[in-house]
């Protein structure tokens, strides 16, 4: 069977390299979650793509946070000094999600900002099927945004941290 590759242990990037391929590895995990929210977007059933984002939105940010060596588990292992940059700069670059637990009020903030989009989506199921094909449309390039920003503000606090540890 497959194995669940084990990333508890994963360390900040120590390299722009590294850093490079994190990036890449979580903006492809991105749209491969966002392909599949708009493919549960284009069911006509109400509530279900509301509640299948938060639940791979809540995922998605906790992959992306692990695979940066983010979580809070991971940060809490860093040497004080680092651990207490590494919060000042998630609190720097606006990263919300970045190295804290992620619950079901800090998805649903994070979706209220994308909140045109979400109501656009769900105006759009009342015409059929190219209503569908709409909602699907919006819902994967709202949730791709969010995801890439997330991405984005992961990458910044990673390397303030690699920078921080390559001049000690």
């Amino acid at each position: 069977m497959f194995e669940k590759k084990v990333t508890e242990w994963t360390l900040i990037p120590a390299s722009e390299g590294e850093l490079e391929q994190v990036r890449a590895r979580c903006r492809r995990l991105v749209q491969r979650r966002a392909a599949l929210s708009a493919g549960i977007a284009a069911v006509p059933l109400p509530g279900l793509d509301v509640v299948s984002d938060i639940r791979l939105f809540a995922a998605l940010i906790e992959d992306i946070n692990r695979e940066f060596g983010l979580t809070p588990e991971q940060v809490g292992r860093l040497q004080p000094r680092f651990k207490l940059m590494a919060y000042e700069a998630a609190v720097a670059v606006g990263g919300t999600m970045v190295g804290k637990y992620v619950t079901k009020e800090v998805v649903l903030q994070i979706m209220k900002r994308a909140g045109a989009g979400m109501a656009a989506r769900q105006a759009t199921r009342f015409v059929p099927l190219a209503g569908q094909a709409a909602a699907a449309a919006i819902g994967f390039f709202a949730f791709r945004q969010i995801g890439y920003q997330h991405v984005e503000a992961c990458a910044r606090v990673a390397q303030e941290v690699m920078l921080a540890q390559q001049q000690r």
